[in-house]
């Protein structure tokens, strides 16, 4: 009787015991909490998706086992960006990049909100890329490049420093070589280089969305019919070729076009082609009312936007910080050519030495921030068109400018 008893407590004793232990024991794999899931849509330049998948696979290894991310790449003209974002806010990109002239829009129509630490932002930037990314006091974007404007590469094979200070003199030796100058009048963006040291002015208003615009002037030293007189004369030369940048890549790369107007996004691609040949300098001067005129240029940078109606803003945001930190800026500049935003990046011996990045600083001292409303765009392009094909309608320029002016300022 006592061993059964004695048998009774000790088996007792030891359920109870095992039981504590399993009590202590780690819960089966399957109950922990699942890893957040984090899917994200970037809209970039088609021209930079080698470069964004790399930064998307060093930003998942650095935050490994934070969140189960998917992060997917889709192709957005950054001139575009803010009609295909307006278009739809909710279904739009988490992050996207987009030219700094968007920004007030976006920011009006509560598609960007205020950067949280923009005083740390601030101080590691370019002065003209903080406020490029800002509307008023208020920043809205991560500065991404300084460099959204455009210059003059030339095959110095064929051309000369001194050769490339005037649009007639290259025009002639590209003649001589039976070559070709390019540029592309079908962008309002790059005809600005006519009228923007001429004295005749266009810009926004104090609404911040519509424009006001002489060119059309006929009083002055230079009028409107000057300009529009000079973009004829140049478009009669055998040597010219109205082209979009595709175009005079193509152009480079078959040996037909000798020099071109373009932006760093290209430095690379001309550089295969020409190698030690390559030039790059700021935009000549152009006859105009019997002088030279400087070309002119806008200026702009691009900037990295964090959709406000994101369903992720958190991670949203640190990949939008992660696209346009430092170490990203410099991996863009070694991949794609671009001038970085940040002020530690830009000032590195390999960005200073480049003839692109140079070129676009000698040029930005006959620059002007790109500040121009929707209307611009169309009206320019078709006037330009005109002159490109050589007035074929016969029009009167100054009715003609009249009508560009007119389309440019229509509220």
């Amino acid at each position: 009787m006592t061993k059964r008893i004695l048998l009774l407590i000790v088996s007792t004793c030891f359920l109870l015991t095992a039981a504590a232990c399993n009590s202590r024991a780690p819960a089966p794999e399957e109950s922990r909490p699942a890893q957040e899931r984090v899917s994200l849509t970037v809209w970039g330049a088609e021209e930079d998706e080698a470069l964004l998948e790399e930064i998307f696979a060093s930003f998942q290894a650095h935050y490994a086992g934070q969140a189960d991310f998917q992060i997917s790449y889709q192709p957005q003209s950054e001139s575009n960006c803010k009609d295909a974002l307006l278009g739809d806010l909710e279904g739009g990109a988490d992050v996207f990049t987009f030219a700094d002239d968007q920004v007030a829009a976006l920011a009006a129509a509560g598609g960007l909100d205020p950067i949280a630490d923009a005083a740390a932002v601030r101080g590691g930037c370019l002065p003209a890329a903080a406020e490029a990314a800002s509307v008023g006091d208020t920043m809205y974007a991560y500065p991404l490049t300084a460099d959204n404007g455009y210059f003059l590469y030339y095959n110095k094979a064929y051309l000369t420093q001194e050769d490339v200070q005037s649009l007639d003199r290259m025009l002639e030796a590209a003649a001589q070589a039976g070559k070709l100058v390019s540029m592309d009048w079908s962008s309002a963006w790059y005809v600005y280089a006519f009228f923007g040291n001429t004295g005749l002015e266009v810009g926004l208003n104090q609404d911040g969305l519509t424009n006001y615009c002489t060119w059309n002037s006929s009083d002055g030293p230079i009028r409107g019919v000057d300009v529009a007189q000079a973009m004829l004369d140049i478009a009669a030369s055998p040597a010219f070729s109205d082209r979009p940048d595709v175009e005079f890549l193509d152009g480079v790369r078959d040996g037909t076009v000798i020099a071109g107007i373009s932006g760093v996004w290209n430095a690379v691609a001309v550089e295969e082609v020409w190698g030690g040949d390559m030039g790059a300098a700021k935009l000549p001067t152009y006859t105009c009312a019997g002088r030279q005129v400087q070309m002119a240029s806008f200026s702009g940078c691009k900037l990295v936007g964090v959709n406000a109606y994101s369903e992720h803003p958190d991670w949203a945001d640190r990949l939008a910080q992660w696209i346009a930190s430092e170490e990203n800026q410099r991996l863009r500049f070694e991949m794609r050519g671009q001038g970085p935003a940040n002020a530690s990046a830009a000032s590195s011996s390999q960005v200073q030495s480049s003839p692109a990045i140079a070129a676009l600083l000698e040029q930005s001292n006959y620059s002007q921030l790109q500040r121009v409303g929707g209307k611009f765009w169309d009206p320019v392009a078709e006037f330009s068109a005109s002159m490109s094909q050589g007035n074929p309608s016969g029009a009167s320029l100054q009715v003609q400018l009249d009508r560009m002016a007119e389309g440019v300022a229509q509220r």
